[in-house]
């Protein structure tokens, strides 16, 4: 069949709410019972065939350190040097699909995740990376299904983009996959980042080499499931779980690197890059690099803001997913008029939140997702307690008896350059700078300097003025802002994702901006009647 049919419009994945008696939160229940009473052992998965290599990572429950869910097993050299062949052997075949057929295979994933996996990915979710059922829910499920059936609503797209033709001539655009593959490292914070980064390049006729987070290795490998039960041919997406360093080494090494598919720390991005520079006479062409990293997320209240959607977008933005979202709020600018309202109002609702095991619906909180990210919060909460210029207004205790929980913390710093306002911690930890009311213009400018990242930020304010203001003055300090709505919550097809500065390439994940980056264009000029005198009117 040559012709392709219309790609279906994508419309986004609807939000199931399992509350008490409904049918998903009974499925989910009794997904998490399956999931979590066996050890699951994660292959490698190379050509299509599972490698079950004996080295292997023992994988715990954040919430839960004697829960044993999985045995995650490594790639080795031989293993890596092989994905790395197969992918590039495997893209002779796969871009030269139609693309309604490479269509077809996330269509269909889309569906699957939609229907017979969505509680056992939102379960893998839950029990491996701490996430609530509704956390789980918004990221595992509806956001990796609406990155699937966007995204390919995007590529169809771009594929109509073409140049203009005269009588005579006829131009086109060849949209074509990149040579070699693309390094897909995915972070354990949201399972549909680590869903998307590998299949975005793919459904242009792209190969990937995927590295899963180790501490999101159970959904990422169900996730993979999915993929091959819709039709993904074996090579065009590996599945290699293993150290970062030696993987990254080797992937860095090759000569067919042709891209870097990329969500992760600041630090990390910029060691990648700093590799690539160093190797770059080496490949075949100029590797694609595309990194989201870091924040130091905002949300600054003018004098006008309302205090209880203000307190409210507060309390989500900085802990829902115990603060664990690049998106997350972790400093708030607050006018000295409004601070004690609405410090008041956070000490007491931050007191009824609950914290612990996520398989508790009760609980809005569940564990940070290991053990150097509890040590890193501890270490944190300890050193404020005597610092003179820190006062700590709700929690700041953290507990490693059973699971990695640390209680959801709201700090007020006397200095709006002390590194509780610049720093990411990427936890429960919320600081607030109180500025006097009449220094609203000061304040945007300080939100501006103060930290290096520019990933979200939002501003509360009843004012017009006020918020024409900000949108002029913080035009560069965020890639996704918002206005009287919490920094976080991004949708595929509504707010493309991504930011500048030291939090990113800004590419926006979930948006046609992001698949430019995966395609090599090649320009086709036919001409129906060609020349066939050399000479000129110019020279009669």
């Amino acid at each position: 069949m040559s012709a392709i049919g219309n790609i279906p419009t994508p419309i986004n994945e609807p939000i199931l709410n399992y509350a008490p008696g409904s049918a998903e939160r009974t499925a989910l229940e009794a997904a998490i019972v399956e999931l979590g009473s066996v050890v699951t052992e994660i292959p490698v998965v190379i050509n299509g065939v599972e490698h079950f290599t004996g080295q292997t990572v023992k994988l715990t429950s954040p919430q839960r350190h004697s829960h044993h869910i999985a045995n995650l097993h490594q790639t080795t050299p031989e293993l890596r040097q092989a994905a790395i062949d197969g992918a590039v052997a495997a893209q002779h075949a796969w871009e030269r699909w139609s693309f309604a057929d490479r269509a077809a295979v996330f269509l269909r994933a889309a569906d699957l995740l939609a229907g017979p996996w969505r509680q056992r990915v939102n379960a893998a979710t839950l029990l491996g990376q701490s996430k609530t059922a509704h956390q789980a829910e918004i990221d595992s499920a509806c956001e990796l299904i609406d990155f699937w059936r966007f995204n390919v609503h995007y590529a169809e797209r771009l594929l109509h983009e073409q140049p203009i033709s005269v009588p005579g001539v006829w131009n086109r655009l060849d949209w074509r996959p990149l040579e070699g593959f693309i390094y897909a490292i995915t972070p354990f914070n949201f399972t549909a980042i680590g869903g998307n980064l590998p299949t975005a390049p793919a459904m242009l006729g792209n190969v990937a080499l995927w590295k899963p987070s180790t501490t999101a290795a159970l959904s990422n490998y169900l996730v993979y499931q999915i993929l091959r039960e819709a039709g993904m041919p074996a090579g065009v997406i590996q599945f290699i779980p293993g150290d970062s360093v030696k993987t990254t080494a080797t992937l860095l090494d090759s000569k067919h690197l042709a891209g870097i598919h990329f969500t992760g720390s600041t630090p990390v991005f910029r060691s990648i890059w700093q590799g690539v520079a160093e190797r770059l006479g080496t490949y075949r062409g100029y590797p694609r690099l595309v990194g989201e990293t870091g924040g130091k997320d905002f949300i600054v209240a003018h004098a006008s803001a309302n205090v209880e959607a203000l307190v409210t977008n507060l309390l989500r933005g900085a802990f829902e997913y115990q603060g664990q979202k690049c998106s997350a709020c972790s400093r708030t600018y607050i006018p000295r008029s409004l601070w004690p309202t609405v410090k008041r109002r956070m000490q007491e609702e931050m007191a009824q939140m609950k914290v612990g095991d996520p398989a508790d619906f009760s609980n809005y909180l569940g564990a940070v997702i290991d053990e150097r990210a509890f040590r890193k919060h501890e270490a944190l909460l300890k050193a404020v307690q005597s610092d003179p210029a820190i006062t700590v207004h709700a929690g700041g205790t953290c507990d490693d008896s059973v699971g990695w929980f640390v209680q959801p913390t709201l700090l007020e710093s006397s200095d709006p350059h002390h590194r509780i306002m610049r720093e990411e911690f990427f936890g429960p930890i919320l600081s607030a700078y109180v500025y006097e009311d009449d220094q609203w213009s000061e304040v945007l400018t300080l939100i501006d300097e103060t930290a290096e990242y520019a990933l979200t930020g939002a501003i509360f304010a009843n004012e017009r003025a006020a918020v024409i203001e900000a949108e002029e003055k913080l035009r560069h300090a965020a890639g996704n802002y918002y206005v009287n709505d919490k920094c976080t919550g991004a949708v595929v097809g509504q707010q493309p994702f991504g930011g500048g500065r030291a939090s990113g390439t800004n590419d926006k994940a979930g948006s046609l901006l992001n698949l430019y980056r995966w395609v090599s264009a090649r320009t086709v000029k036919e001409t129906g009647n060609p020349a066939t005198n050399w000479r000129y009117p110019f020279l009669g």
